[in-house]
């Protein structure tokens, strides 16, 4: 069986019908650049739940989580959340100490995949390809270093293609690297690799079809992944057999190098001549009409209701000692 297969569904294998989900809480909104896309993310999943029988309930999250976690007392969350605390392994700490499973990648992971640089560091130990790059923050001598053009420059800390500029001139650098300080305390400098963007999504220790991605914008920026009517995936993805068996195993190797688990997507470029280079993987990755990885599962038969629910199994299968809240013998928050 090729690791792109995903003839056989975790719903069925495991019988996981909706009356095992309990009440399930899907966390979206939350504070970070990204909660626009969340608030659109979370909708939807809530709306599948609810269309395929499952008792669930929305919560935007704030500062008030805790509480309103232990007003709701799920039996599982589902995570909606994009970039910030929802994605750094914060929000996935919490849940952690409440007892409560949630989809998704863990505290670790979730951590090491937001942080650009240190997943850089692991795949270069392990000799994965990854274009060049540096750190840079507002200490940093930018007269002294030597950057080689062209370039990209994005937040470490950041998804969705927020605050991230191409640089082609030592004038441009400047400026973007100036922008995305006055955003992140850390900026990371990589070298651009002129070429064809995939996506691979990962989807329980499997990977998903690739899909190749291109924009009439100079990169596949925010605009590109979430608002433009004129991106333009193909899936197929035009590479070749072979090819196609690379970049899947690629994905899947960088994926689980972070210890990440359960589902995730990972962005991956390809030079001219024809190498592949990682550039990052999202650990809860968009569920909105312009997403990719309900459009890879599409491609397997898995449609967006039942992506949704595979994802609950999934996590349902984690081997943790998990338990679901119980406050009643809690005290309670003061107001």
């Amino acid at each position: 069986m090729s690791e792109c297969d995903t003839g056989m569904s975790t719903i069925n294998d495991n019988n996981n019908y909706p009356q095992d989900f309990g009440r399930v809480a899907v966390l979206y909104g939350g504070t970070s650049p990204e909660r626009q896309v969340s608030l659109k993310s979370g909708k939807m999943v809530f709306d599948a739940l609810k269309q395929r029988g499952i008792e669930a309930v929305l919560i935007d999250v704030g500062h008030d989580l805790v509480e309103q976690l232990m007003h709701a007392r799920p039996s599982r969350v589902f995570l909606a959340l994009h970039g910030g605390d929802g994605e750094n392994g914060t929000v996935q700490g919490l849940l952690d100490m409440m007892h409560i499973p949630y989809t998704g990648s863990g505290l670790k992971a979730s951590a090491l995949a937001m942080d650009k640089n240190l997943s850089k560091m692991i795949w270069n130990s392990l000799n994965l390809p990854t274009p060049m790059s540096h750190l840079v923050t507002a200490e940093t001598n930018l007269a002294a270093l030597d950057t080689p053009l062209p370039c990209f420059i994005k937040p470490n800390g950041d998804g969705s293609s927020v605050c991230t500029f191409p640089a082609f001139t030592r004038e441009e650098f400047i400026t973007a690297v100036t922008k995305v300080l006055m955003h992140s305390s850390e900026a990371l400098v990589e070298t651009l690799i002129d070429g064809p963007e995939y996506t691979v999504a990962i989807l329980d220790g499997k990977s998903l079809p690739a899909i190749r991605l291109e924009t009439d914008s100079a990169f596949y920026d925010y605009e590109a992944k979430y608002l433009s009517n004129d991106t333009r995936y193909y899936l197929p993805s035009g590479l070749s057999a072979e090819k196609e068996t690379e970049i899947q195993a690629l994905a899947l190797q960088a994926f689980e190098s972070l210890g990440c688990e359960g589902w995730g997507r990972v962005d991956i470029m390809q030079d001219s001549s024809g190498q592949f280079w990682l550039l990052e993987v999202n650990t809860s990755p968009g569920m909105t009409d312009h997403s990719l990885v309900p459009m890879a599962a599409r491609a397997t038969g898995l449609e967006f209701d039942d992506l949704v629910v595979e994802l609950l199994a999934i996590s349902a299968k984690k081997e943790r000692p998990w338990m679901p809240v119980d406050t009643s013998s809690r005290a309670t928050v003061a107001g």
